[in-house]
C-alpha cells in the first residue's frame, strides 16, 4: 500500500498522468444466475476499476431503461435481452462499438445470432455476454423401461413421435413429450421454431418486413405436434401451461421435451436422479437447428466510461472470464476457446455450444408485440393450431395480425 501511494506521488511530481479508477455502473435482470456475478466479482477483486451491479425485475428492465435514458439516469451499461438490442440501437440510445469491436482478435468467434442482433444499419451495438439455445433432451431410463436404446439420440420427428407412443404406453403419469403451449410465446418460438427453421423456412422475410407464417414446413411442424396431443403423449396440463412449467421434464415423467442448453446445468446439480442425454432440435426434414437467445451487452450513448467497460468486457471474453461463466453453468460466447473453456464440464454441454452453429433468432424491432406477448399473434396462433379445431383459421388470423402489426411499425 505504502508503495503504490509513493509510486502515485512520484509521478504527480512529475507531472505524469495517473488514470483514477473507474466505477462502472451495469444494470442486469434479476434472476441472471451466478455465472456473469462471479465474473464481476473475479474483475472486482483483480484490478482497480469495478462493477456495480443493480438487478432490476426482467419485465421492468427494458421500460426502465427507457425511462433512465429520457432522464439522464441511464446506468454506463446494460446486459439486455439480444432481441431488443435493434429496437435501442434504432433509437439511438446506444453507443456505437463496431471500431472496437472488428478489432478484437477473436471477433469472428462471438456467437454470430448475438453479434447480428446487436448490429443495427452495419453498426455494432451490441456484444454477446450470457449465450443460450435450445436443445431435445431424452429421459434415458423412460427410454429404458420402454424398449428403447438409451444411447440412442433421436434424428427426426417420426422418431420422436414413435418413442413418444412407447412411453406413454407405460402408464399412469407417464408421458411421451411435453411442451408449454398455453399462450407461452417466448417458449414456444425457443423450442417450436427450430423444427422450421432446420427446413429452411421462417416466420419473418429476411428484412422483417413480411409475415411469413403460413409455409408448407410451418404446417408440417403443427402436424407433428397435432399429432402428439391427439395420440395422448401430451399432458392435457401443456395446453395452459403459460411457461410456469417449462421444466417440467425435470419431474422425470416425461420421456422427451425441447429445453434451454441452461436446463443441463439444473438436471445435474438439482435432479441427479435423472439419467438423460441431449442432442439438437430436428427440423421437420431432419436438418437440426436452435434458437439463440441470452443477453447482449450494451453500453448507453454518451457515458463518460466508455474505456473501461471495453476493459471490463474484454476480461469477460479472456480466458479466465469465459471458464468462469462456465463453471457456473454459462455456455462460452467465444467459439475459439470453447472446447478449451468446457474441458472438465459436463460433455453434454458441448451440444449446446453445437447449437450455437445452427441457431437463428428473429431480428425485428416489434418482437414483443409480435412474439412475446401472451396476447400477441405468434402466442395465440400456436395454442390455437396446436389445440384448436380451425387450423386454416389459425394460420390465417395470425399472418394477418402479424402483418398489421409490421404495418403499422413501419
Amino acid at each position: 500500500m505504502l508503495k503504490r501511494l509513493l509510486a502515485t506521488t512520484l509521478a504527480y511530481g512529475l507531472g505524469l498522468s495517473v488514470a483514477s479508477a473507474e466505477t462502472i455502473s451495469m444494470w442486469v435482470r434479476t434472476g441472471i444466475g451466478d455465472s456473469f456475478k462471479e465474473v464481476v466479482k473475479a474483475y472486482n477483486a483483480a484490478g482497480e476499476d469495478k462493477v456495480e451491479l443493480t438487478e432490476v425485475p426482467f419485465s421492468e428492465l427494458v421500460q426502465k431503461y427507457a425511462t433512465a435514458i429520457a432522464g439522464g439516469q441511464a446506468p454506463d451499461a446494460l446486459s439486455l435481452d439480444l432481441i431488443y438490442t435493434p429496437a435501442f440501437a434504432a433509437a439511438g440510445q446506444l453507443e456505437d462499438l463496431s471500431e472496437w469491436a472488428k478489432s478484437l482478435p477473436y471477433f469472428s468467434s462471438l456467437s454470430p445470432s448475438h453479434v447480428k442482433l446487436g448490429t443495427y444499419e452495419d453498426k455494432i451495438y451490441g456484444l454477446p455476454l450470457s449465450v443460450e439455445t435450445s436443445i431435445f433432451a431424452w429421459n434415458k431410463e423412460l427410454y429404458r423401461k420402454a424398449g428403447l436404446d438409451p444411447e440412442k439420440a433421436p434424428k427426426t420427428w417420426g422418431e420422436i413421435t414413435a418413442n413418444a407412443e412407447k412411453i406413454r404406453a407405460l402408464g399412469g403419469d407417464t408421458y411421451g413429450f411435453y411442451f408449454s403451449g398455453g399462450g407461452c410465446g417466448g417458449c414456444m418460438i425457443f423450442t417450436f421454431t427450430p423444427l422450421v427453421w432446420g427446413a429452411g423456412a421462417d416466420i419473418l422475410s429476411p428484412d422483417s418486413k413480411k409475415a411469413t407464417l403460413d409455409t408448407p414446413e410451418m404446417r408440417k411442424a403443427v402436424d407433428i405436434y397435432r399429432n402428439l396431443v391427439a395420440k395422448d403423449t401430451v399432458p392435457a396440463g401443456s395446453a395452459s401451461d403459460n411457461g410456469v412449467n417449462f421444466l417440467t421434464f425435470t419431474n422425470g415423467k416425461i420421456g422427451q421435451q425441447s429445453i434451454g442448453a441452461f436446463a443441463i446445468g439444473t438436471l445435474v446439480t438439482q435432479h441427479p436422479e435423472i439419467d438423460f442425454g441431449v442432442t439438437l432440435i430436428p427440423g421437420v426434414d431432419g436438418k437440426p437447428s436452435s434458437f439463440a437467445g441470452g443477453d447482449n451487452f450494451v453500453v448507453t450513448k454518451g457515458t463518460p466510461k466508455l474505456e473501461a467497460v471495453k476493459k471490463f468486457l474484454e476480461f469477460t471474453y479472456s480466458m479466465e472470464g469465459q471458464k468462469i461463466m462456465a463453471k457456473y453453468g454459462s455456455l462460452p460466447t467465444r467459439g475459439d476457446i470453447a472446447g478449451e473453456v468446457l474441458e472438465g464440464l459436463d460433455p453434454r454441454l458441448k451440444v449446446g455450444i453445437e447449437a450455437i452453429a445452427v441457431a437463428k433468432t428473429p431480428y425485428t424491432l416489434q418482437f414483443n408485440d409480435l412474439i412475446n406477448s401472451s396476447n400477441g399473434p405468434w402466442a395465440t396462433f400456436i395454442n390455437a393450431a396446436i389445440y384448436g379445431d380451425d387450423v386454416d383459421g389459425a394460420f390465417s388470423n395470425a399472418q394477418s395480425e402479424m402483418q398489421s402489426i409490421i404495418d403499422a411499425g413501419q
